[in-house]
């Protein structure tokens, strides 16, 4: 277990379970909070949890920005804010990080979103690989409320999941939506009336799942979204030759035959 002022990550059944611990400011997120779930992401990366569950404490997931923490921005160059490439292995920055990090933990990432879910939340919760949302959560892009833009992995991250226009409306208008229009329009993966218990269920199934192939599952797609059919195919036949054969696949197929559950070292 961690625990930060900001982040609590802890373990259990090969779970980690990433909470967002600022329930009196629900869970906006200031500097304190970006290095904690930038901290958190990284341990969970390096551990040997099999699945990742993010929530937020109190009554949202998360409200986004601190405003009130805009204010250090104030009289710094952006250009010297915003464009070193200082984590991601040189690929983004601190904002971006929050969101791009969960795309590189190894492991399914599950997000459990309730109440509100508006701009660096939002953007934090699409790193996740599912999302799954209360019937009366709200989500939204939230930037232009401010006269900005997404910027924390929202342009990589929405325009697979959505809708050239949907991407526009919502990215324009700022206006939050229901969970049932998020699932509708693909932004969140389905709806329960407790999203942490069901966030939870889905990752003690994942669980029982080959730890090699859900690992390789999760690089694969990344690839295939990015790459040419050409590269993919060959992407496919690499990876698959990696799994057949070992430990984890013959104890699958050898559980599946003993009708039990698996058993993984």
């Amino acid at each position: 277990m961690s625990d930060t002022a900001r982040v609590t990550v802890t373990y259990e059944n090969h779970i980690a379970h990433v909470r967002l611990t600022r329930p009196d400011k629900m869970n906006a997120v200031d500097q304190a909070m970006i290095d904690a779930v930038i901290t958190a992401g990284l341990e969970v990366a390096a551990s040997d949890a099999r699945v990742c569950v993010i929530s937020g404490e109190g009554e949202g997931f998360c409200a986004g920005i601190d405003v009130g923490g805009l204010g250090a921005m104030i009289g710094k160059d952006p250009v010297d804010l915003l464009m070193p490439r200082t984590l991601g292995d040189g690929t983004t920055n601190q904002w971006q990080e929050v969101a791009m990090v969960w795309t590189r933990v190894p492991v399914p990432v599950i997000a459990a979103i309730h109440g509100v879910c508006y701009g660096a939340g939002l953007q934090l919760a699409l790193g996740a690989d599912i999302r799954i949302a209360s019937p009366d959560a709200k989500l939204a892009v939230m930037e232009m409320k401010w006269g900005i833009v997404p910027d924390m992995g929202g342009m990589v991250l929405l325009p697979r999941l959505v809708r050239s226009d949907v991407l526009r409306k919502l990215t324009y208008t700022a206006t939050p939506i229901p969970a049932a229009q998020a699932e509708a329009w693909g932004l969140v993966t389905e709806l329960a009336e407790d999203p942490l218990a069901a966030a939870m269920e889905l990752a003690t199934t994942l669980t029982t799942k080959s730890p090699s192939a859900l690992r390789a599952a999760k690089a694969l797609i990344a690839y295939a979204e990015t790459s040419a059919h050409k590269e993919v195919l060959l992407e496919e036949s690499r990876v698959q030759a990696e799994l057949l054969g070992k430990s984890d696949q013959m104890e699958v197929v050898a559980a599946t035959f003993q009708k039990r559950d698996p058993v993984f070292k």
